[in-house]
């Protein structure tokens, strides 16, 4: 028989032991994901999962930490403080990071599927079996899309460049380049250049394709951008086009 008295665990452990471990799973979540995705392990839908995954372990390890540590008045009762500390200063990196990376989405709209002339639109052509199975289909999206377009970009209209044809199509495959997309294909004859932009951080793939139409001494230049998954982009495809258009307004106008 043991006589000797139950000894109670000091205030704050187990919330510490909890965040510990949670912004352990969280570390290896995050990092799963960005070094699968990067090598090609996973795709970017996989990558977006785990990093979710990493999201939620994160923030319980910040909340459980931070609980633990104020119980314990910084001690971490019968945990260990060292890793305690960690865990919640990971926790705060992580938030702190994700959160400065991400884009403004004030006034967008929950669409993917983003052109200057979207009462007709550039197809797809070349980059058309490099979309098969994906997720969204290559098809521009139809009239809502466009009238919820009008309502959140109103600012993306085509570009008029008092430019021949063959030149605005070498300045515009120039900044498509310098924009880091992948040049699918390019029709000089039919004014037309098709090319796909991959995201930083998941690698998620977005199609673009330009389409320059000559009307006597200008060149009038649309762009459209579409994302093969998913059913909003968070402003990114508007931003694509307007980051494009910019620049070759400049380069154009010297």
């Amino acid at each position: 028989m043991n006589d000797s008295p139950t000894q109670k665990r000091p205030r704050g452990t187990r919330w510490c032991s909890i965040g510990i471990v949670a912004a352990a799973i969280g570390a290896v979540a995050v990092v799963v994901c960005l070094a699968g995705v990067r090598v090609g392990l996973i795709g970017a839908q996989t990558a977006f999962m785990a990093f979710a995954i990493g999201l939620l372990a994160f923030a319980v390890g910040l909340v459980s930490t931070g609980v633990g540590l104020l119980l314990s008045k910084g001690s971490a009762g019968a945990a260990s403080k060292q890793r305690a500390w960690t865990a919640l200063a990971a926790a705060v990196l992580f938030f702190a990071a994700s959160f400065s990376q991400m884009p403004n989405m004030s006034g967008t709209a929950p669409i993917n599927d983003i052109s200057t002339d979207v009462r007709n639109p550039p197809a797809f052509v070349a980059i058309v079996p490099f979309r098969e199975g994906a997720p969204v289909p290559p098809e521009y999206a139809g009239q809502e899309t466009a009238r919820q377009q009008a309502e959140a970009y109103p600012d993306i209209q085509t570009l008029m460049i008092e430019r021949p044809t063959d030149e605005v199509l070498n300045a515009a495959e120039k900044v498509a380049q310098d924009l880091g997309w992948e040049i699918v294909a390019i029709d000089r004859i039919g004014g037309r250049i098709e090319a796909t932009d991959t995201t930083f951080w998941f690698r998620f793939k977005d199609d673009v394709v330009i389409r320059l139409t000559p009307r006597g001494d200008e060149t009038y230049v649309d762009i459209r951008s579409k994302s093969r998954v998913g059913r909003g982009d968070m402003g990114a495809n508007a931003s694509r086009i307007r980051r494009f258009l910019e620049r070759l307004s400049e380069i154009t106008s010297t």
